[in-house]
């Protein structure tokens, strides 16, 4: 074997352990996943009561009030959509220390220590954006769309919803998951500033066209209705702010460590 085969082949050995423990690590992940799933299914009633709660409360007190089928499956398929959004819900946290593990042993000392802030951050920012979306925003845009309903009269029909399972659990858990995602921007970019990618310079220069795209990214991500869209804009901007802080404290630290 020629010495220009030999490194190939040495070069290779570490990618595909990497691979392959990489591979663990997502089988282990997705075991979690499946048994959280079948947990989550067994008490789908539960999670549904749970997520239908803000619409309970926004209607409180109203008579005739409740949640529709329109087909006989439909019922069924929301309940597992209630299992698999709990399931990965509950299982973040789990899937990001697999991440830090695989990560791990490539990182120095000191490396290994400025990632685990971010592993502690990254789930509670998620359940914060979760939270403004279960306790604020859903009751807000509830009472805003209901606000259009009418009693009729006069001749004209009455206007009142009739609001879908499947549809309203889809709406709260996209906006769950939109707002648990968003909410992850300043983690995104303290590590790109980390590995030289941003600057809080470059960020400030670019605020005015991130608050186009904040807001239009809101408006693909939330209802049609200024409520949802300006309950995801206004946080993500302030974390935006909160980002260029955290950035210019790791540009001086690193300044400091030279």
């Amino acid at each position: 074997m020629s010495p220009e085969s030999k490194d190939i082949n040495d070069s290779k050995q570490p990618l595909l352990q990497h691979l392959i423990e990489l591979r663990k690590r997502l089988v282990k992940s997705l075991i979690l996943i499946t048994v959280l799933f079948v947990i989550s299914y067994i008490f789908a009633d539960t999670i549904y009561n749970f997520l239908v709660q803000p619409y309970a409360d926004a209607v409180e007190g109203e008579q005739g009030r409740r949640l529709i089928f329109t087909a006989l499956h439909e019922t069924f398929f929301t309940y597992l959509k209630v299992a698999l959004f709990a399931s990965l819900f509950l299982s973040l946290p789990y899937v990001l220390t697999q991440i830090w593990i695989f990560m791990a042993p490539g990182l120095y000392k000191n490396e290994k220590m400025v990632v685990i802030p971010y592993l502690i951050a990254t789930p509670l920012l998620f359940l914060l954006g979760s939270a403004l979306v279960y306790y604020l925003i859903m009751p807000l845009a509830i009472k805003f769309f209901l606000s259009f309903e009418s009693i009729g009269g006069n001749g004209a029909l009455p206007i009142q919803l009739e609001a879908k399972v499947n549809e309203y659990l889809s709406l709260i858990m996209r906006l769950i998951f939109a707002f648990g995602l968003s909410f992850q921007l300043p983690i995104l970019l303290t590590l790109l500033a980390r590995v030289g990618f941003v600057s809080s310079k470059g960020l400030k220069k670019n605020r005015k066209f991130v608050i186009v795209g904040v807001f239009a990214a809101a408006a693909i991500l939330t209802p049609p209705d200024p409520i949802s869209q300006i309950g995801l804009g206004i946080p993500i901007l302030l974390l935006y702010e909160l980002s260029i802080f955290a950035v210019q404290f790791i540009e001086n630290k690193r300044v400091e460590n030279k």
